[in-house]
């Protein structure tokens, strides 16, 4: 698999740059996950980073794309089923087919 040096900026990753395996459209994912054992008894957690276009002059062989650092986690996508109907019974049914 391809992989490309991505910068990370904010948070504990703040100046670092690490290899990060690209997708098909050749672009690295649109949110990064670290996640962090906790130590001494604290709760593990995850440090969330969103892809952003890098604003200053790229040059050939280096990253299009730099990681932020985004404290509030990532955004919750909502997934839409058009074969789901809420209005169903667990049997198949709707609820005034009492038949």
């Amino acid at each position: 698999m391809k992989s490309e040096d991505v910068p990370f900026e904010g948070g504990p990753m703040d100046g670092r740059v690490l290899p990060v395996l690209v997708g098909m459209t050749g672009h690295p994912p649109k949110t990064y996950r670290i996640p962090v054992p906790g130590g001494d008894g604290r709760p593990a957690t995850v440090l969330v980073y969103r892809r952003v276009p890098r604003e200053d002059g790229t040059r050939l062989g280096f990253a299009r794309w730099k990681y932020v650092h985004a404290p509030e986690g990532a955004p919750r996508s909502r997934v839409r089923r058009p074969w789901s109907k809420p209005d169903a019974t667990p049997g198949g049914k709707p609820d005034d087919a009492d038949g």
